[in-house]
């Protein structure tokens, strides 16, 4: 028997005095957590967006096992406390049967300690540190990649691809972008190829002079970052005025058109890269999906894909049995045709054969895949 399954079945008498069945209300409850005010909230809202369409089309058709779904939002801002008390309120009082987030791995990772214990399935559509599905948990999926496989990709991209050797690794001091540098630093030295600096940023910090004086002085030729866009536009606009010649590499959080006025404009993206999943809006199998999200006045776009894709795999789930042991079992026995592709998951919860390109920008500073 799973924890989780002891955990039920210990509680089962406790907890029909005061709940009632997972599925005995009117609505079956999806909580969809992420960053919803501050620096990422346009993130959050890209997931809500992709989300909420998908559910209105299963709820138009019928909802789940003839019931409606019902979306509850929960503002976590991408803090760690305040995403404890998103989930401690998704279960205490919205009372719900799945939830879908959070963002950002420094939230996902003590929510989600909430949801195990009480048997609550949860999906991530961007946690990519591999904390969060290296501890066991029966209830917990992703629905994106991991930093430790993203990471070989990048520290062959640069030392092979991009030929550089002399690299600066900085990261914003969070779960999410130090994970990845340190995945990529451990992937570096297995090659025997020690980083010219390893520096720590502060979020919300915008002046990044001094920093850009010490990478320069390093001799650096590249800079590999792992954070987010309202630090990293502004540290590769200053690398830019200050006239250091590196190429920036990151990871996928740069696939936002917010990234262009962040950076200070186009011209300064010609040598940035970042790393992302193929684009699942050039496979024609999410045509269908582009189409859907169109017709609902939702613009297709990376995290908004995500968003759809998990719905449609926690729904699937949810349909297949009312207790977390078939919901589970379900989505590790099966395939979903989704939003950003095929996708199936492993024992630990992860997406198998996840895969990962580059890509850099044009003088317009629109996205273009690295072949």
């Amino acid at each position: 028997m799973t924890r989780i399954s002891k955990f039920l079945a210990a509680t089962a008498i406790a907890s029909s005095l005061f709940l009632a069945p997972a599925f005995a209300a009117d609505t079956i409850k999806i909580g969809v957590a992420g960053p919803y005010t501050g620096a990422n909230a346009t993130f959050g809202e890209q997931v809500y967006n992709g989300v909420s369409t998908y559910v209105n089309e299963v709820n138009a058709a019928g909802g789940i096992n003839g019931k409606q779904i019902e979306l509850v939002k929960g503002d976590d801002a991408c803090e760690p406390k305040q995403a404890v008390a998103v989930a401690n309120r998704f279960v205490d009082q919205d009372k719900v049967q799945a939830v879908i987030g959070h963002f950002c791995s420094s939230s996902t990772i003590p929510a989600s300690e909430i949801y195990n214990d009480a048997g609550i399935l949860e999906m991530t559509p961007s946690s990519t540190n591999p904390t969060v599905t290296d501890r066991g948990f029966d209830n917990l999926f992703r629905g994106c990649g991991r930093d430790d496989q993203q990471a070989v990709v990048a520290a062959g991209f640069i030392l092979d691809t991009l030929k550089r050797d002399k690299i600066a690794l900085i990261h914003d001091k969070d779960t999410y972008g130090q994970g990845l540098v340190d995945a990529v630093k451990k992937t570096m030295e297995e090659r025997g190829v020690e980083p010219v600096l390893y520096e720590g940023l502060a979020r919300g910090e915008r002046d990044f002079n001094a920093l850009v004086t010490k990478i320069k002085s390093t001799g650096a030729n590249a800079v590999y970052f792992g954070g987010l866009i309202p630090e990293g536009g502004p540290l590769v606009r200053q690398l830019k005025e200050q006239g250091v010649d590196v190429v920036f590499v990151t990871g996928d959080d740069f696939a936002q058109a917010e990234l262009v006025a962040a950076a200070g404009g186009p011209a300064n993206l010609k040598d940035v890269y970042y790393s992302a999943t193929p684009d699942p809006l050039a496979d024609p199998s999410t045509k269908g999906v582009q189409d859907a999200l169109t017709k609902a006045g939702v613009t297709p776009a990376n995290y908004v894909l995500y968003g759809y894709a998990n719905a449609q795999a926690v729904v699937a789930a949810l349909k297949a049995g009312e207790e977390l042991d078939a919901q589970a079992a379900w989505l590790r026995a099966n395939t979903v045709d989704s939003a950003i592709g095929k996708i199936s998951w492993d024992e630990k919860g992860d997406i198998k054969d996840f895969k990962f390109v580059f890509y850099n920008f044009d003088d317009k500073g629109t996205p273009v895949l690295v072949k």
